[in-house]
């Protein structure tokens, strides 16, 4: 990095820009009788666009978005947590790669929409990416693959809530205290989506049926459908609400070491290790 560059402040903005994006989706799903819409993320930055300087505002998130794909290959590719390069190092390391590039399609829909009209498709979510997927040789155990993917990505966030790992990377002076536990709140919640959707895209893979992968807007769609789903419904979407907090919490007290070449060197894992 050259001297003087905050890459904390580049990765920290990344944090802002995602706790921003789950916020508006929490408003859409909370509000979604009235206001209309589906609350998943590409659908919360269309909604932001139509408000007074909707364009100043997605643009300003595309850009944060680009910082977030930085930490996330930081991390990934350069092991800027410590993580190692053992099986279970690799495997988080793997997750959060593919957390980069899921970030970088969504920085690109931001920042097409912002600067050009029409810069994108609405409908080119979950269900694009399943059929794009299932176009590909094999693609139908490859959509399987990416739906386990997403349970156990799901899984690993509840259990980074629960079991409170996250408050190694964060500089909090009251462990115990109210951000704590809307930390937790917000990471299980995302957990839960996570989980749900895994389950609509292996699901379409055992089909060969890309329209039957489903997105956030549909994991909460399919919630508010179970016994005591009116109730469980508002206790996720507020839980992504807490999620989005919880991103806030991460661009104020996260603990970000810049990446160098030799971190990239050192980090890569070894035949035999």
């Amino acid at each position: 990095m050259p001297k003087g560059f905050r890459f904390d402040l580049l990765a920290k903005s990344g944090y802002v820009a995602r706790g921003v994006v789950f916020l508006l989706v929490a408003g859409l799903a909370l509000f979604s009788g009235i206001a209309g819409g589906r609350p998943e993320t590409k659908s919360a930055l269309s909604t932001l666009l139509a408000q007074p300087f909707g364009r100043v505002w997605v643009g300003l998130i595309g850009i944060g978005l680009l910082g977030f794909v930085a930490w996330r290959l930081a991390q990934s590719l350069a092991d800027s947590d410590g993580h190692g390069t053992g099986t279970k190092a690799v495997a988080i390391r793997t997750v959060l790669f593919g957390s980069a590039v899921v970030y970088l399609g969504l920085a690109g829909y931001a920042l097409a929409h912002a600067f050009f009209t029409g810069g994108g498709s609405q409908g080119a979510g979950e269900k694009g990416l399943a059929q794009w997927i299932m176009s590909q040789p094999f693609g139908a155990y490859l959509a399987v693959a990416v739906g386990l993917g997403f349970i156990i990505g799901g899984i690993g966030t509840a259990a980074k809530g629960i079991t409170r790992k996250f408050e190694r990377y964060l500089r909090l002076a009251d462990a115990s205290g109210v951000v704590t536990t809307v930390c937790v709140y917000g990471l299980v919640a995302r957990g839960v989506v996570f989980v749900i959707t895994g389950i609509f895209f292996a699901y379409a893979g055992f089909r060969v049926d890309p329209q039957q992968a489903g997105s956030m807007a549909d994991a909460l769609e399919w919630v508010r459908k179970l016994p005591f789903g009116a109730v469980l419904y508002i206790a996720v979407a507020v839980g992504l609400a807490a999620f989005g907090i919880y991103n806030l919490v991460e661009a104020r007290y996260r603990i970000v070491r810049s990446p160098s070449l030799a971190d990239v060197k050192h980090s890569i894992p070894t035949v035999g290790h």
